[in-house]
C-alpha cells in the first residue's frame, strides 16, 4: 500500500488580502521515486514573505505559484530513499520540498537539494540564519549596503529572520546597528539579545514626522546603509536620514504585499542625497552562497549569530502560520514542525 503524502495546494489566487480559502489540504499517495530522484521526509518547512508575491497571476520575480499544486517552499528533513548516487538514506537535506509531507526531488538539478551537517547546527537553522534569509542578510549587507567599520546601518522588520541577522552582521564588522520592529517585546529582544545599538518600535510613532524624530536621535551620524524589509513610513523616515552617497537594499515591501500601493512622500531626497537603491533576489546570486554559508554557520556553531525562531505545529497549520507572518505576528524565523 502507497504511503499516503499530505499536501497543501493553492486552490484560488487572493484578491486583495490572502486567507485561508486560497488554500485546501490534499492527500495524495507518494509518488514512485525515477532513477536520479530522492524521497525526502520534510521535518520543517519554511514560511517566507515572498511566498504571497507567487499567490498572484501576475508579473514578478518569481514564476506565479500554478494552482491545485503544492504550494512552493524551503524544507529541511531526511532522505527516506534514493536513486541518486550522492544521496542515500538517513542524509540530512535541504530542499525546495513545499508545503508537504514527503517530496520527490531531482538530485541533480541545481539548487534542487543540499547534504547538511547536523552535528553542530540545527536543522532547522538551514532554513533561517544559515539558509535563505541568512544569506539575504549578507548579500544586502556586504555587497550592496557595503558596510564599514565606523558606519550606521539601519534595518527594517529588525527581530525577523532576516533582519535580525543583518544586524548581527553589522555589528560583527564595526558598525552602528539601528533596528526597526513592531512591539516594545521585539524591540528589547533586538537590542538585549541581538546587540544591536537600539530599535525603535514603529507602532509607538503615529506618523512619519514621529518615526523621524525617534530615528534622528538613534542615528546622531546619520544612516550610511539602509537594508529596507517594509516599506511605507518606515522607509520615509529612513530616506530623510541617509547620508550623501548612502546605499538602499532593497529586499522586501511587507507593508504592501496584498497589491496596495507603497508611495514615498520625498522621492527628491534620492536624487538631493545621491542614494544609490538596489533591489536584489538572492537566488540570482548563487556564486556568494558558498562564502555566506561558511561565516553565517561558523558563527551560528559558535553561538556568535543568535537567530528566534516562531514554529507551528503541523502542516495543517501552515495556511494561518503564513497569514499571520504578512501581518507581523511572528517572532523570528516562521517555520512549521512537520515532524
Amino acid at each position: 500500500m502507497a504511503t499516503m503524502n499530505r499536501q497543501i495546494h493553492l486552490v484560488s489566487r487572493p484578491e486583495g488580502e490572502a486567507s485561508v480559502a486560497n488554500f485546501k489540504v490534499i492527500d495524495a499517495p507518494v509518488a514512485e521515486l525515477h532513477d536520479g530522484q530522492v524521497l525526502v521526509r520534510n521535518h520543517y518547512l519554511s514560511l517566507d514573505p515572498y511566498m504571497r508575491g507567487r499567490m498572484n497571476d501576475a508579473k514578478s520575480y518569481a514564476k506565479p505559484q500554478e494552482l491545485n499544486t503544492v504550494m512552493g517552499g524551503g524544507t529541511v528533513g531526511e532522505v527516506v530513499e534514493s536513486k541518486h548516487p550522492g544521496y542515500q538514506a538517513g542524509d540530512s537535506v535541504v530542499a525546495m520540498g513545499g508545503w508537504q509531507q514527503y517530496a520527490v526531488v531531482d538530485g541533480a538539478m541545481p539548487g534542487a537539494l543540499r547534504k547538511v551537517d547536523t552535528s553542530r547546527i540545527p536543522l532547522s537553522a538551514y532554513l533561517g540564519a544559515v539558509g535563505m534569509p541568512g544569506v539575504t542578510a549578507w548579500y544586502g549587507l556586504t555587497k550592496i549596503c557595503e558596510a564599514k567599520t565606523g558606519q550606521t546601518i539601519v534595518v527594517s522588520a529588525a527581530s525577523g529572520a532576516v533582519g535580525s541577522v543583518v544586524g548581527q552582521l553589522a555589528k560583527a564588522r564595526g558598525c552602528r546597528a539601528v533596528g526597526t520592529a513592531g512591539g516594545p517585546d521585539k524591540c528589547r529582544y533586538v537590542v538585549d539579545e541581538l546587540g544591536f545599538d537600539a530599535c525603535i518600535d514603529y507602532k509607538a510613532h503615529a506618523d512619519t514626522k514621529s518615526l523621524y524624530a525617534a530615528l534622528k536621535e538613534a542615528t546622531p551620524d546619520g544612516v550610511d546603509g539602509c537594508f529596507e524589509n517594509v516599506g511605507g513610513a518606515v522607509f520615509d523616515a529612513t530616506l530623510a536620514r541617509m547620508n550623501a552617497f548612502g546605499r538602499i537594499a532593497l529586499c522586501g515591501m511587507i507593508s504592501g504585499y496584498n497589491g496596495m500601493p507603497i508611495p514615498l512622500q520625498q522621492p527628491q531626497l534620492i536624487l538631493q542625497s545621491r542614494l544609490r537603491i538596489e533591489g536584489f533576489i538572492v537566488s540570482e546570486h548563487m556564486d556568494v552562497w558558498p562564502a555566506a554559508l561558511t561565516e553565517l554557520g561558523t558563527l551560528v556553531a559558535t553561538g556568535k549569530l543568535k537567530y528566534r525562531e516562531s514554529v507551528a505545529q503541523g502542516l495543517d497549520a501552515a495556511p494561518e502560520a503564513f497569514l499571520g507572518l504578512l501581518k507581523g505576528r511572528n517572532f523570528g524565523k516562521q517555520l512549521v514542525k512537520l515532524v
